[in-house]
C-alpha cells in the first residue's frame, strides 16, 4: 500500500445519484413475513424486493386505492366523539 495517492485525475462517481439511503420504516410483520418468504423463494433479500417494487411503483406512477370505511380508517387513539382537523 502506497504512503501517498494521487487524486489529481480522479473522476466523479458517475452512480454517486443512485446511491442508497438509509431510512426507517415501520412496517407490519405479516407484511415483512411477506417479502421474506417471497425473498427466500428468489434467493434475493427481503430489502431489496420492497425497494424494488416501490421503485416499479414510482417509477410507473402507480396510484394507491383505499377504501376503507369510517370505522376502519379511525385510529384506536382517538377518542369515540373528537374529530380531526
Amino acid at each position: 500500500m502506497k504512503n501517498e495517492y494521487d487524486f489529481s485525475k480522479a473522476k466523479k462517481n458517475p452512480y454517486v445519484k443512485k446511491l442508497k439511503k438509509q431510512l426507517t420504516i415501520r412496517l407490519d410483520k405479516d407484511t415483512i413475513e411477506y417479502f421474506k418468504n417471497l425473498g427466500e423463494d428468489k434467493d434475493i433479500s427481503y430489502q431489496t424486493l420492497i425497494n424494488l417494487y416501490l421503485r416499479d411503483c414510482a417509477q410507473n406512477h402507480k396510484k394507491l386505492q383505499l377504501n376503507w370505511s369510517a370505522r376502519k380508517a379511525q385510529s384506536p387513539l382517538i377518542k369515540k366523539g373528537h374529530k380531526l382537523n
